[in-house]
């Protein structure tokens, strides 16, 4: 504002100009009148420069109320930028924040969308094992029981026909026996018979000769006395080796008793044991021959017991006295047998689980089948002393039912073990949804937050993209500058209207 002092000054330096020029037109010699005119024009000069220093100070004046509410305006605007500077930098950094949340987000949605497709597959894979395994399960359970049906009419129709067999068995071997024999004896007594009719037809010969062939003959005779004798000790060799003493008899039917266990398809060590020895409670010794094992702990023991010298005797009789005499001292060896072998109560021993029943082994055929066509009470007595009579073909059927229930156990166990890991899968299954789920309840509350800032950021009045951009408009200095897809979807309508109101307010 220009005060009195200036105006005086100003006047004095128009006096000064005003007295140069005076003094300039008096060294020029001019006129007073040129001087007097000079000055009166001089002076009008000053009056007008005086009039336009008061309009100038009236609009200085102006000026002045102008600048101060620019500058309060200033202040204004450089607050709010201040303000929307912090305001930025926060947001800036909430910005920064939520895009490394969504980049994680990200990254742990394609991570689960990969495993869940990946189990996806699995689940598919293990559905199809599983599907596929269930019908061979199907399958195999309705061959087995189909198996147990057969099995059951062939145990039903075994125990109805066992005593046909038994005889038919009897009568084959019986016939089968003596067929051999006196193939056996033809066999031996053929050679014999030959010789013999040799040695009557050089008898005959020599008759009619001299003393000199006496000496052939008496050279033949002592062949035939030779081959008697060979024939003779034959003989007897065959009735040892059929009697034999109870140690020899017994390893030949514990032979016997292992030639079946080989053909029934039971495993030596997993199935059935041989030679076992166990205590009783009373601390007695005892060795079954054989202990088979049956699933869930079962066991069922086999003793073989060999008795060949009363049935020698009974198929060497030659009179029904004898035979009677044999036959009864045979089935009498067997009811010692068996007498001998409940006498063990092997049924209570605590070292094995065996069944209510042992199995007696006979090993020949001929001789079981004789004792039971002879004896019908044989088989109850036996079963009073828990002993079931069992011949190798009888036994080896046995055998094979037990090979059998062997092969349905190991199926079963597979069927469970199919089941447990079915079931295991599925509750992974569960649990993977369960995780899958909340994972997805998360996604939507880290989208509904981010859906929120970005609302703040780009959407409606205020949002901070939008007074960013108007900071800008005003004359912020900036080195950068937004997205302008960003800006437009930030932007209000009246943003260009504003900035120039406020271009020309100032």
């Amino acid at each position: 504002m220009i005060d009195g002092n200036e105006t005086a000054a100003l006047a004095l330096l128009a006096g000064l100009v005003v007295g140069g020029l005076v003094a300039w037109l008096y060294l020029r010699g001019s006129s007073v009148r040129q001087l007097t005119q000079l000055e009166n024009e001089m002076r009008h000069q000053a009056e007008l420069h005086v009039q336009q220093l008061s309009g100038l100070q009236n609009r200085l004046d102006d000026v002045q109320g102008l600048l101060t509410s620019a500058e309060n305006s200033r202040q204004e605007k450089e607050s709010l930028l201040e303000e929307s500077r912090r305001s930025e930098a926060g947001l800036s950094s909430q910005v920064q924040l939520l895009n490394r949340q969504v980049a994680d987000l990200e990254l742990r949605i394609n991570r689960a969308s990969e495993e869940s497709e990946q189990l996806r597959r699995d689940n598919q894979h293990q559905r199809e094992q599983v599907a596929h395994l269930r019908t061979s399960l199907e399958a195999q359970q309705k061959q087995n029981e189909e198996k147990l049906l057969l099995l059951k009419e062939a145990r039903e129709q075994l125990n109805h026909e066992f005593r046909h067999v038994a005889n038919e068995i009897f009568d084959a071997k019986q016939k089968t026996f003596r067929e051999q024999s006196q193939s056996q004896l033809d066999s031996m007594l053929k050679p014999l018979g030959e010789r013999i009719r040799d040695f009557e037809k050089r008898v005959e010969e020599t008759y009619n000769k001299e003393s000199k062939e006496r000496f052939s003959l008496a050279k033949e005779v002592r062949n035939l006395q030779e081959l008697n004798t060979r024939i003779s000790q034959d003989a007897v060799n065959l009735t040892n080796a059929l009697k034999g003493e109870n140690k020899t008899q017994g390893t030949w039917g514990e032979v016997i008793l292992e030639r079946v266990l080989e053909k029934s398809g039971l495993v030596k060590g997993r199935e059935y044991e041989v030679q076992v020895s166990m205590t009783s409670e009373q601390g007695r010794r005892l060795q079954p021959d054989v202990v088979v094992h049956l699933p869930e702990g079962k066991d069922v023991i086999i003793d073989s017991k060999v008795s060949l010298v009363a049935y020698e005797r009974f198929c060497s009789a030659e009179t029904d006295k004898d035979r009677t005499d044999a036959l009864k001292a045979h089935q009498a060896s067997i009811r010692q047998h068996i007498k001998s072998l409940g006498a063990k109560d092997y049924q209570n021993l605590a070292s094995v689980r065996t069944l209510d029943f042992i199995l007696l082994f006979i090993p020949v055929e001929a001789a079981f089948a004789l004792a039971v066509q002879e004896d019908n009470e044989l088989f109850a007595s036996a079963f009073d002393e828990n002993i079931v009579l069992v011949a190798p073909s009888t036994l080896l059927a046995t055998l094979r039912i037990i090979q059998n229930i062997w092969r349905y156990e190991q199926q079963n166990r597979n069927a469970q073990e199919i089941a447990r890991k079915a079931g295991g899968l599925y509750d992974k299954f569960v649990n993977f949804v369960a995780d899958l789920e909340d994972v997805g309840v998360r996604i939507n509350a880290l989208q509904k937050s981010y859906d929120g800032a970005h609302n703040k950021l780009v959407s409606g009045r205020g949002n901070l993209v939008n007074r960013a951009e108007a900071m800008r408009l005003l004359g912020a200095k900036t080195s950068k500058a937004l997205d302008q897809d960003l800006v437009a979807a930030g932007s209000e309508p009246g943003l260009e209207h504003i900035d120039e109101s406020d271009d020309r307010g100032a």
